[in-house]
């Protein structure tokens, strides 16, 4: 009984420590996408969102698809077309219609909505039924984002709302769509197909409502590299593949570290104050995050489980001991 206990033991840590690397991988994906508000805010050009969202896009999809080449066939043209789309062309551009027309609190708050919208998705297209403790620790990070960045006196615009929840909505869609489809090509090219894809479909919208591309500078230069190599082409990589191999609400709950990771990032970098809001805005996020682990969860209750029959064997060895000593004297 020891030994299989210790064989289960051994499995389970075994098995922890497989997604807890993955998670940590994952985390790469908010961390980058959140340190895009500072570097675009100091380096990029103004008003030019969705000139800045074609180059992250196109020519990093581009360079990706050099490295690792694969020709698509058959449906996956369209899929990954779709998934250009959804994961790149739709956000990036309702995302700018949302920041257009809703305070960048608010913004941020209900873009905090995605990993309930992923775990519902991936209930309905994977099977993957989320646990009420998941749903519980993604309401409390969307209230710890709205601690850390939504103020008083928001004006709301439904269109802006609007634009903001379907950017979430047909993200969410295509991340999951990354999870249980599974092209004949590696996902480094599928990735880079996406990205060529969303780049193409983004690029006569920009110019239709910006116009022609911006002089860049030194500075807009080393802008777009880190947007473009770090939080496109790494944060995306480590975000799909997490995806496809750990359950989805576990993942969609790490993408709140996006806002913490804006937050710390402007008041280390950028002078921003630091309040005790914040501090709880921050202590809510993380909390939701960890309490929202399945495999966590499972862990820390099977750990306690096994402390308390290790509890009791002390006490079973010695009664055994006890037992055999009454027999060794009656024998005697």
């Amino acid at each position: 009984m020891v030994g299989h206990a210790w064989n289960i033991s051994s499995k389970e840590a075994i098995i922890s420590s497989v997604e807890t690397k993955w998670l940590a991988a994952a985390a790469i994906a908010p961390v980058a996408w959140g340190s895009g508000y500072y570097v675009t805010a100091t380096y990029l050009p103004p008003d030019r969102p969705l000139f800045g969202a074609v180059i992250r896009a196109l020519p990093f999809g581009l360079l990706l698809l050099a490295l690792r080449p694969a020709r698509l066939h058959g449906s996956w043209w369209w899929r990954t077309a779709l998934l250009g789309a959804l994961n790149f062309a739709a956000f990036f551009a309702l995302i700018f219609v949302a920041a257009e027309r809703l305070p960048g609190g608010l913004a941020a708050t209900l873009t905090a909505t995605s990993p309930l919208a992923i775990m519902l998705l991936a209930w309905a297209l994977a099977g993957e039924r989320p646990r009420v403790v998941s749903l519980a620790a993604a309401v409390v990070g969307i209230l710890g984002v709205a601690l850390l960045v939504l103020r008083a006196g928001v004006r709301v615009d439904p269109l802006g709302v609007v634009a903001s929840l379907a950017a979430v909505g047909l993200s969410s869609l295509g991340f999951v769509l990354i999870k249980t489809w599974r092209p004949p090509v590696p996902l480094v090219s599928f990735t880079a197909w996406q990205l060529v894809f969303g780049g193409l479909l983004l690029t006569p919208i920009a110019l239709a409502v910006e116009g022609g591309p911006p002089h860049l500078d030194t500075g807009a230069r080393g802008g777009f590299l880190w947007i473009g190599l770090v939080g496109t082409v790494l944060a995306y990589l480590a975000w799909f593949n997490a995806m496809r191999r750990l359950p989805a609400a576990a993942v969609s709950l790490v993408g709140l570290l996006n806002p913490v990771t804006g937050t710390v990032i402007g008041v280390t970098l950028a002078g921003e104050t630091f309040t005790a809001t914040h501090a709880a805005g921050t202590l809510l996020v993380l909390g939701g995050i960890v309490l929202g682990q399945p495999t966590l969860v499972d862990a820390l209750r099977n750990r306690s489980r096994r402390s308390a029959d290790g509890a009791q064997l002390p006490a079973v060895r010695l009664q055994c001991g006890a037992d055999r000593a009454g027999m060794a004297d009656r024998a005697g």
